[in-house]
């Protein structure tokens, strides 16, 4: 394989699955590490890729939602893990604002069972929610749901929460890093997760550990709005450290 001919695999397999380590590349183009590093830095010369510790990643951002039902299925034994964590961070009695997505989905499958206040902004969180007899009392917002995802947005999922004030929120994310800040794909997705942090005491972020690094293209805000993040081994360990160090609270399930 001709240098030109590694330098266009490595581009394309960086671009497709947003970052790769050294040894992947090197199997992947049967080159040494020793060259795949050197490939690495003339490729992050050229700004085609971003050279971080051990490999690289895409500079371009995350900009295509995964649809809800497949994200369904990815990662389920960690996010329950991560659910549980949370679950346990929340004292009876709290009232919760409960933000969309898979792992919150899982969150509140457990919240159902306990004596707090829940508001979900999502429809998959309030059929749980709602369906069973259970201890917790829902709060349902308005809004307009968003086509697949179920999530609430729009003006009256905005005036809901601006106009009540919560013990915690449950937040998820599209994209987290200590320089980017917490992302979301979706620009009404990010008003409402914007929201449900204003309305909140303290905020806890749940999100298994490959999207933490990332950055998707609709800002939410810096990651020291972040009282404590709940994630699992996934999670790049520079990452972890870059957001303890800014003071988040960082617990690795």
């Amino acid at each position: 394989m001709s240098t030109a001919d590694r330098h266009r695999q490595i581009a394309r397999v960086v671009k497709e699955s947003g970052s790769a380590t050294v040894p992947e590349l090197a199997e992947l183009t049967g080159a040494s590490e020793m060259t795949i590093r050197r490939d690495l830095d003339v490729l992050a010369a050229q700004g085609v890729l971003e050279r971080v510790r051990g490999g690289a990643r895409t500079l371009l951002l995350r900009g295509e939602e995964p649809p809800f039902a497949l994200r369904a299925h990815e990662a389920i034994e960690a996010k329950r893990r991560i659910a549980a964590e949370v679950s346990a961070l929340i004292a009876d009695g709290e009232t919760v604002v409960l933000d969309s997505g898979t792992t919150c989905l899982e969150v509140a499958r457990l919240l159902h069972q306990r004596p707090v206040t829940v508001m979900p902004v999502s429809l998959q969180a309030i059929r749980v929610l709602s369906e069973n007899p259970g201890q917790a009392s829902l709060l349902v917002p308005g809004g307009r749901p968003r086509t697949a995802e179920g999530a609430l947005t729009g003006p009256l999922t905005l005036a809901s929460l601006a106009a009540l004030r919560f013990d915690t929120a449950v937040i998820g994310c599209c994209g987290l890093s200590a320089a980017e800040g917490l992302t979301a794909y979706d620009l009404d997705d990010a008003a409402v997760k914007k929201a449900s942090i204003t309305s909140a005491r303290r905020v806890i972020l749940a999100t298994d550990g490959s999207k933490l690094g990332r950055t998707a293209h609709a800002y939410v805000g810096p990651s020291s709005l972040l009282h404590t993040l709940v994630t699992d081994d996934a999670a790049p360990a520079e990452e972890l450290a870059a957001l303890e160090a800014a003071g988040t609270v960082v617990k690795n399930v």
